[in-house]
């Protein structure tokens, strides 16, 4: 593993005891069988147990995620208390920030409550999952809350590619093809737009869309580095290396396997840094 940088993980989840019995009881199903989480982690990690695997691997600073996954009263949907975040935020403020999820069914009090969390509790940026809403997006639903955060000057992170099937009662359809980033960072070019998740199956596409506008990035979180498309590797090592920003979507996958898996990848030093520091500390306007 790399010694030399410390790594910001633009995508992790607070995974904290409390926050595992909150969670429905599919995403447990889910993590420990189809994405193969430790047990260990499954049953919660304290705030200290958190910071302790950010020091293992290396990773200085965590953007913890508030997700919003469907419809409030929905069979199966989650949405987290953005208190568990805040908590964690104001406990460790010099290893974690925040980033609010967001529901576009939610309307005007969705808009007004990205931006309590943003001006009050200082949360710096938005997170989404088109999937979870079965609108893709670039559904009108999404505008006010793209415009909010272009107002508040704030990134926006959102799930492309395809979704995995999280439950046989409730399968998804994948609504996030990468080139709908397209249309909407014609329409809100003063919005930063970071499609996580790389995209995949479609990576060469989330690819051309960064390449194309200098308001959209990639977040390379939830798929092992070492199984990364080779076209996204040489992307982030050479002419996209400014677009391109370390995740995890921790537990999926672990900060330690991920840093190791990266430093294999053989990147340029420059590029690493970037890769891994540089481009989340100026794409999220951190300390």
């Amino acid at each position: 593993m790399s010694e030399r940088v410390a790594a910001i993980d633009i995508v992790c989840n607070l995974f904290t005891p409390e926050v595992v019995r909150s969670r429905p009881g599919w995403t447990q199903t889910f993590l420990g069988g189809k994405v193969h989480t430790e047990d260990r982690t499954l049953g919660g990690l304290t705030l200290d147990q958190h910071v302790e695997r950010l020091d293992e691997a290396g990773v200085e600073r965590a953007l913890l995620i508030a997700p919003k996954m469907g419809r409030v009263g929905l069979p199966e949907s989650w949405q987290m208390d953005p208190r568990h975040v805040a908590d964690a935020v104001q406990a460790r403020p010099d290893r974690f920030s925040g980033l609010i999820g967001l529901d576009p069914y939610a309307g005007m009090r969705g808009v007004r409550e990205l931006e309590k969390w943003v001006r009050e509790y200082g949360f710096v940026g938005a997170h989404l999952y088109p999937h979870w809403f079965e609108l893709p997006p670039d559904d009108a639903r999404y505008y006010p809350l793209y415009a909010k955060c272009a107002e508040l000057g704030v990134p926006i992170q959102m799930q492309v590619g395809h979704c995995l099937r999280y439950s046989d009662e409730h399968p998804l359809p994948s609504v996030g093809r990468p080139i709908l980033l397209d249309t909407i960072a014609c329409h809100f070019p003063e919005l930063k737009i970071l499609g996580i998740h790389i995209g995949w199956p479609w990576t060469e596409e989330m690819i051309a869309v960064a390449y194309k506008h200098p308001n959209v990035y990639i977040g390379v979180d939830a798929y092992a580095p070492r199984h990364w498309d080779p076209k996204l590797v040489h992307y982030a090592n050479t002419f996209g290396q400014d677009k391109v920003l370390f995740g995890t979507d921790f537990p999926v996958i672990p900060h330690q396997r991920a840093r190791t898996e990266i430093a294999e990848l053989g990147l340029r030093p420059g590029s690493e840094r970037k890769l891994l520091r540089d481009n989340a500390l100026r794409v999220y306007d951190l300390p």
